[in-house]
């Protein structure tokens, strides 16, 4: 049997006596005193955990102990910049959050199946952040964002389709990528055009063949392909298409919801699209796990068949404590306003830069939701995907956090909590310039 080291019981003996003080400190605090064996947590990690579990930064990892703000802090005490995390929305360890949840789970943390005010309190306050005309006015809670998509794709399941796991089409048009997709920024109307690329896939791979579209999902601001934006009309124009043959049309909004956008508290109300489905995840929380799936009364009543639904943490009471008090941080903290501000300025940093080193080939994005992708050449737009993870790395080496992502593994994504200041980015040009040299 394996037994955690001592140096790890000192960590967790430390946490039980001074939690919430420790939550509190600045970087000097006594954290930075506490000495851990890092090689013997990689040893025992390797040993009972699975080999496929990921890690970041796998040749040089972290061991992050505290987090605060847009801080985490290692064993040492050294501090990095988190310009990654989207799930701690407002904040690593926002103490109005961990309070909500410290007190729920002191009084009662139980299933949906049991009435209690918190529940529909939370329900109620979900609802009021979307746009009336939508109609969108139920609410399905549930604990991941993939789990807002399973239910669903197995939801068509029950209503009428012959396969009780539904596998998403492949049939997949052209991401709307206005840098190096077939329609490019010097388009007079790329969002149109990128629909109508849609629309033909529609008309070919479905229409044509006699069948019906059952749904169109779509990531408001596709983030793994890249950090996205759609240009200006093409979300609105491809759930047209995609309502017209049929389709019940989905935002994923797991990524990008939640005032992240800045000029809107949802991506596809910053594009002016009207979904019939909307899911969320990741930020909901704050780090606790749970997620919703948002819709209208009817189509909602459609899964009404005789099969309930149940879902055993989905909804629980604590996670409609942990909930409110997210969307109560939101508007107190004005971080929506903060993701506009900040998101400006983050972008005008780094154009800045792109004029200045040939390997930045293109700088998007929305609030604090950004994509750097970088090339070897401007010209051929060759993607630069060593470059990239080699940018990431440097990074992590200055106490910078970011990821790479894309198709080609070649874009720095940068989606920071939401409470991200331009006051640690005052140094910005110094640790990107050598990089890019």
């Amino acid at each position: 049997m394996l037994y955690v080291h001592e140096p790890v019981r000192k960590m967790q003996k430390f946490g039980d006596k001074r939690a919430a003080e420790s939550s509190m400190c600045d970087d000097k605090s006594e954290s930075s005193a506490i000495v851990l064996n890092k090689e013997d947590v990689i040893g025992a990690r390797k040993a009972c955990m699975g080999s496929n579990v990921s890690v970041s930064y796998s040749s040089e990892p972290l061991m992050m102990l505290r987090g605060r703000g847009s801080w985490l802090y290692d064993e040492t005490g050294r501090r990095y910049l988190d310009c990654v995390n989207n799930v701690a929305h407002v904040g690593h360890c926002h103490p109005k959050v961990a309070a909500a949840s410290c007190e729920q789970l002191g009084l009662l943390n139980t299933n949906s199946r049991y009435l209690h005010p918190k529940r529909v309190s939370y329900a109620q306050r979900l609802l009021a952040t979307f746009p009336p005309h939508l109609g969108l006015d139920t609410v399905f809670m549930v604990c991941s964002g993939s789990e807002a998509h399973d239910i669903l794709v197995l939801g068509g399941a029950y209503h009428g389709h012959t396969s009780a796991l539904i596998e998403l089409s492949p049939y997949k048009a052209p991401a709307p990528d206005v840098y190096r997709g077939p329609v490019r920024r010097d388009h007079p109307r790329p969002g149109p055009a990128y629909a109508d690329l849609l629309a033909d896939v529609i008309r070919d791979e479905v229409t044509a063949k006699g069948r019906k579209l059952a749904a169109f999902f779509a990531e408001s601001i596709p983030g793994c392909a890249g950090q996205l934006v759609p240009p200006e009309g093409y979300l609105r124009a491809a759930f047209e298409h995609a309502r017209a043959a049929g389709a019940v049309c989905i935002a994923d909004e797991v990524q990008t919801g939640f005032g992240r956008m800045g000029s809107a508290f949802w991506a596809f109300d910053a594009q002016g699209a009207a979904p019939d489905v909307v899911t969320l995840g990741k930020p909901i929380g704050n780090g606790y796990p749970m997620a919703a799936v948002v819709t209208r009364r009817d189509i909602a009543q459609a899964f009404a068949n005789g099969m309930e639904y149940f879902n055993t943490f989905g909804g629980s009471t604590a996670a409609c404590a942990v909930g409110v008090a997210v969307l109560d941080v939101i508007a107190a903290d004005g971080l929506q306003a903060n993701a506009a501000d900040v998101g400006v300025y983050v972008l005008a940093r780094l154009r800045t830069l792109q004029e200045k080193h040939q390997l930045i080939g293109d700088v998007r994005g929305m609030g604090l939701f950004v994509g750097v992708e970088l090339v070897t050449d401007r010209d051929r737009r060759a993607p630069a995907p060593e470059q990239a993870a080699a940018v990431a790395l440097a990074c992590r080496r200055r106490g910078v956090l970011v990821s790479t992502d894309g198709r080609h593994h070649n874009v720095l994504k940068i989606k920071p909590p939401l409470c991200f200041s331009r006051d640690p980015l005052s140094t910005l040009p110094e640790w990107s310039t050598s990089m890019c040299t």
